[in-house]
């Protein structure tokens, strides 16, 4: 594996207690039951949208395959198993043993989704691919979330960059996948050095108002940064009086001034202000950045405004409001026994109101107009139909327990911003609105 592309997967640990115990007690009672072996289906998918959302993004499928790669039980989690008497003797020897050996399909990472998509498809014996359940949904309900809120800011921000900087306001693991996640949802660098290392993101940084205030005057801090970092720099402009900050940070580096960054005020005004006032000492390639809470909507309306860059944190970790997509994880279909000849049954929850399910193993396809823009999600669980035979959207990830879908995060950042262009344009509106493809059952 090559990290430069991949990533670092270095000192993974153990993600088989990334669970919930019902998992396990499942396991043994099937166990001694005897169905514990038969052949099953699993999918992951959504019934609704977060309100007002008109797509969903794919993202964290690269962090679940590295999941079920280490999902296995070593000797101290045994022995807690075992003396908590979480699952009997028989169970805790099955565990032992425990290493994912089925088939996982999925739509790859970046791609959008509507209600109904089956997002991953899990394919093994019961006992093996029911203990993945917790793992997966709380990798691809952060993941996914944190991508469609970055996609929505990234679609706001109409080619200008984004900075994540929210390593601050979630917990310090969440902050590295919401860095990934923000990457593939369309954001550009990140200030979070664990997300840049293990996932190769870009990262950016120079200085807050501390460094500024630790220094004798505005000028002596400028100096010192201009000093070390280079005229490149980007300097913090607004600690005292953005006017007179602006004129020393020129005065100081001189028209190669790489940007200065706005964090407080009237931002739209103050932008404004700023570019005039760079723009006549001369400094006429300095760009402008810009932070302080800003969301998709803030980001909108400052599409008029002279801004470079955007620096987004608490909004974007925390899914702009919508911090999960709320994906669940069904049995779909399941044999009499474990033998691959045994046809596979269509099983569903009929419970009443919403929380509903469809039974059998599915396949889903994006038709497309005249013009190549896509019309409808469609999902069938039967022969599917030769005129969607190309546009089909779930993509082999795991063969026999064996890795195969791993690709570069670059690949996912792509696909994501090809699979948003083929949406109808409504799609890129902020305004509440209806999933902008209706899903079609055949």
């Amino acid at each position: 594996m090559n990290s430069a592309d991949l990533g670092r997967r270095v000192g993974v640990p153990s993600t088989a207690l990334f669970t919930d115990q019902y998992e396990l007690t499942m396991v043994q009672a099937a166990l001694k039951a005897g169905t514990a072996g038969r052949r099953s289906v699993f999918e992951a998918f959504t019934r609704r949208l977060p309100e007002g959302r008109r797509y969903g993004v794919v993202a964290g499928t690269g962090r679940v395959l590295d999941a079920v790669e280490n999902f296995h039980f070593d000797d101290e989690m045994l022995t807690f198993l075992r003396d908590q008497d979480v699952v009997d003797s028989p169970t805790v020897d099955w565990l032992a043993d425990y290493r994912f050996s089925g088939d996982i399909w999925g739509y790859p990472e970046g791609e959008v989704y509507f209600p109904g998509s089956p997002l991953l498809r899990v394919e093994g014996s019961f006992a093996e691919c029911v203990l993945l359940e917790t793992v997966i949904l709380s990798i691809l309900n952060h993941d996914s979330a944190i991508a469609a809120a970055a996609s929505r800011m990234s679609a706001a921000a109409g080619g200008r960059r984004l900075i994540e900087m929210g390593a601050r306001r979630t917990h310090e693991l969440s902050a590295v996948a919401s860095a990934r996640a923000a990457y593939v949802g369309g954001f550009h660098t990140t200030s979070d050095l664990a997300a840049g290392f293990r996932y190769n993101i870009p990262t950016v940084g120079t200085s807050a108002h501390a460094f500024t205030l630790l220094h004798d005057s505005e000028r002596d801090a400028f100096q010192a940064q201009v000093d070390s970092l280079g005229r490149g720099t980007s300097l913090l402009v607004d600690t005292y009086d953005v006017t007179e900050a602006v004129r020393t940070a020129v005065e100081i580096a001189g028209p190669e001034l790489g940007a200065v960054r706005i964090d407080s005020g009237d931002l739209l005004l103050v932008a404004h202000r700023v570019r005039q006032q760079l723009d006549e000492l001369g400094a006429t390639e300095t760009k402008i950045v810009v932070t302080s809470d800003l969301d998709e909507y803030a980001i909108a309306s400052l599409a008029a405004a002279p801004v470079d860059s955007y620096g987004v944190g608490t909004q974007l970790v925390t899914g702009s409001g919508h911090p999960t997509c709320s994906m669940v994880y069904k049995l779909v279909a399941r044999a009499r026994s474990a033998d691959p000849a045994d046809p596979l049954l269509p099983v569903a929850k009929k419970s009443l109101g919403a929380k509903s399910s469809r039974g059998g193993r599915k396949w889903a396809a994006r038709r497309l107009d005249e013009a190549g823009v896509a019309e409808a999600e469609v999902i069938g669980s039967g022969e599917v139909p030769a005129e969607l035979a190309d546009q089909q959207l779930l993509v082999e990830l795991v063969k026999g327990g064996e890795v195969v879908g791993r690709e570069p995060l670059e690949a996912a950042r792509e696909r994501h911003i090809a699979a948003r262009s083929g949406l109808p344009m409504s799609a890129m509106q902020l305004s509440r609105g209806e999933p902008v493809l209706p899903t079609e059952y055949v």
